[in-house]
């Protein structure tokens, strides 16, 4: 294993504690943890399992190691990037009719304090 895979190994260890630790502290939702955990493992395995990068490479016609370990990279930041749209997407519906309920209660409290 050369320097580049120690160091990857290094990070994805650190990065799984780090978000263990985040949700230990209540600071992470574990919704939100599962997926940052299997990359950091996902990348744990990639980096001491060399063979397995090398056919994960050759399967996607990558043409050398790094740019398969950053391809997932992309691709997971990808599907983050889609499950906060969505999350946000859902949020902001909610805010709308907690809002307009909000506006409906006010309304009908000032109706009841004119009479």
């Amino acid at each position: 294993m050369g320097r580049l895979g120690i160091i990857t190994v290094c990070l994805s260890v650190i990065l799984f504690a780090y978000v263990f630790e985040l949700v230990r502290r209540r600071h992470l939702n574990e919704e939100y943890s599962f997926g940052w955990m299997v990359a950091a493992v996902f990348i744990f395995f990639l980096s001491l399992w060399r063979d397995l990068l090398e056919k994960i490479t050759y399967m996607i016609g990558g043409t050398n190691y790094p740019s398969t370990i950053f391809f997932f990279g992309f691709i997971f930041l990808i599907i983050i990037n889609l499950h906060f749209s969505i999350r946000i997407s859902a949020l902001t519906k909610q805010v709308r009719r907690l809002t307009q309920k909000l506006s409906i209660l006010v309304s009908d409290l000032e109706e009841k304090e004119k009479e």
